[in-house]
């Protein structure tokens, strides 16, 4: 395999990496440097380009495991943790007194909606969504819906800490989940602004986000690869290994920093990079 092509898998793991975690739409933006510069459908075919977009996400997924690790421990019932042992950047929180901890249960309620949708219609968003057309409408939809959760969001927060989630909350934050089926709409941004909607502080809504992110993309990653199995050739490995490599290394590196910053510059800064970059592209591709 050419080195060219190589670099195109790492600059779409970098991509994919950077942005997962951020409420901007991870496939939004690997479908527009996609389609604008790299153009891997014409290097492998709609369908394993397709493919690779979803599966390489699940670098993203490695590396969610990593940094809350001791957060997957505690939810299966492997080893209990301090609330302490629990957060990866345990500074950045306020001091909560000690009680009850995220259940498995909780992320189980808030996979339902979208996943049951995602099982229904997922030969449909392959072959009709992931365009940069499609992309630039949920690029604008998920920006107003973040800003409406910024600004006219209850101003008491409710729940400071994932682990003061209720099931109610949790049922929300998987409804509005549905909308990141769209690509482009980001399922952090949906999920973060459905929390926030519901009384949660913005880095709870992260947490809780990140966590269901796992069983949920890699149900989608494994869905795809059994669907498309026949694409996924040895001539296109290579590609997928780069490209998931890549994207775990800057998923980790990415996730920490983010979840820092959260809390502090919220919702809307994210949105109003998302409509600008959805006007440049609108006129650049367009």
């Amino acid at each position: 395999m050419e080195l060219l092509t190589i670099i195109k898998a790492i600059i779409l793991g970098l991509v994919e990496g950077l942005t997962e975690f951020a409420p901007v739409s991870s496939t939004g933006h690997m479908i527009i440097v996609d389609d604008m510069w790299l153009k891997s459908q014409e290097l492998f075919g709609q369908y394993t380009a397709n493919t690779f977009k979803v599966v390489i996400q699940l670098g993203s997924i490695l590396a969610v495991v990593v940094i809350f690790r001791n957060r997957f421990i505690d939810l299966l019932g492997l080893k209990r943790f301090s609330r302490k042992q629990l957060d990866p950047v345990t500074e950045e929180l306020p001091q909560l007194e000690q009680g009850g901890h995220l259940k498995l249960t909780q992320v189980l309620v808030g996979l339902v909606p979208a996943g049951v949708l995602g099982v229904l219609f997922n030969d449909y968003i392959d072959e009709h969504l992931f365009s940069t057309s499609t992309v630039l409408i949920g690029l604008v939809i998920g920006a107003i819906l973040m800003i409406i959760a910024d600004l006219f969001g209850p101003k008491k927060i409710r729940t400071e800490s994932v682990d003061q989630i209720t099931y109610k909350q949790a049922l929300g934050v998987g409804l509005v989940q549905c909308f990141s089926l769209w690509p482009g709409f980001s399922r952090s941004g949906s999920t973060i602004s459905g929390g926030v909607l519901l009384g949660m502080s913005h880095r709870a809504a992260a947490d809780f986000t990140f966590i269901m992110a796992v069983p949920i993309m890699a149900g989608a990653s494994l869905l795809s690869l059994m669907k498309n199995w026949q694409y996924f050739t040895m001539d296109a490995l290579p590609f997928f290994i780069a490209g998931f490599i890549s994207a775990f290394l800057f998923a980790l590196l990415s996730m920490r920093f983010f979840l820092k910053l959260i809390n502090r510059i919220k919702l809307l800064p994210f949105a109003i990079y998302r409509i600008i970059l959805a006007a440049v592209v609108y006129f650049v591709f367009f």
